[in-house]
């Protein structure tokens, strides 16, 4: 039987509302040099990609110069700091659910595509740093999600088998990479559907799944053996 042993979860969009505030940092970055997105391509197309990966589309799809790519992203991780020191808050629902989950002995960890001080701040300023084992941001991997190193490398760190692992994610880019990692997905599309019930039922549907189909292993094993006798 699957046994769950840990939940792995994403940072903007699943533990943070923080899309609005990445989308008026890059902007607020790119309009010192004569660009802006629109906010239906930046939660279409340009949501849960690092901002590195962002700028690479605009240079090819609108020609953003190059050499102004490392200068945006500084500006952009600025102003990002200064909307996450204003905003970024407690929730009551997540607090509930990690320390719940954690008193119940499972292991939790975060896997985002932000940058490590971002992650740091907004795990800081949400307190729920101290119910996690770990996060892992995109400068500790060498591709960013939709590739699954970051959750591969979350499990493997974990010391346990994808298939014990619940990845809760919110976009595309996430939802793939925690697919071909192996590990269970939990999709959520608010910050606000992360709950410990939504949580707890998951772990009970995969749990309940895979109680059946060990029974009906044991069931066709057993007709074997009696057709074999």
């Amino acid at each position: 039987m699957t046994t769950i042993k840990a939940v792995i979860f994403d940072m903007d969009g699943v533990l943070v509302e923080a899309k609005e505030w990445h989308y008026e940092a890059l902007n607020q970055a790119l309009e010192l040099f004569g660009h802006t997105i629109s906010r239906d391509d930046h939660l279409t197309r340009f949501d849960g990609l690092p901002t590195s990966k962002k700028l690479d589309v605009l240079s090819l799809e609108r020609g953003l110069p190059r050499d102004l790519h490392q200068t945006i992203n500084d500006q952009k991780q600025q102003f990002t700091k200064a909307h996450i020191a204003q905003k970024c808050k407690p929730l009551d629902i997540h607090q509930d659910a990690l320390s719940t989950l954690k008193a119940q002995g499972y292991k939790l960890a975060v896997c985002s595509n932000s940058v490590r001080l971002t992650v740091d701040m907004m795990m800081e300023l949400s307190d729920l740093k101290q119910y996690l084992d770990f996060t892992l941001s995109n400068e500790d991997v060498l591709k960013p999600k939709p590739s699954p190193e970051i959750y591969t490398k979350a499990i493997k760190r974990l010391g346990l088998k994808p298939s014990e692992c619940l990845v809760v994610e919110d976009n595309p880019i996430g939802m793939q990479a925690a697919v071909e990692s192996g590990a269970f997905l939990l999709a959520v599309e608010t910050v606000y559907d992360v709950t410990l019930q939504n949580i707890r039922a998951k772990i009970a549907e995969i749990e309940t799944a895979s109680a059946v189909l060990d029974a009906q292993k044991a069931q066709k094993a057993q007709k074997a053996q009696k057709v074999g006798v």
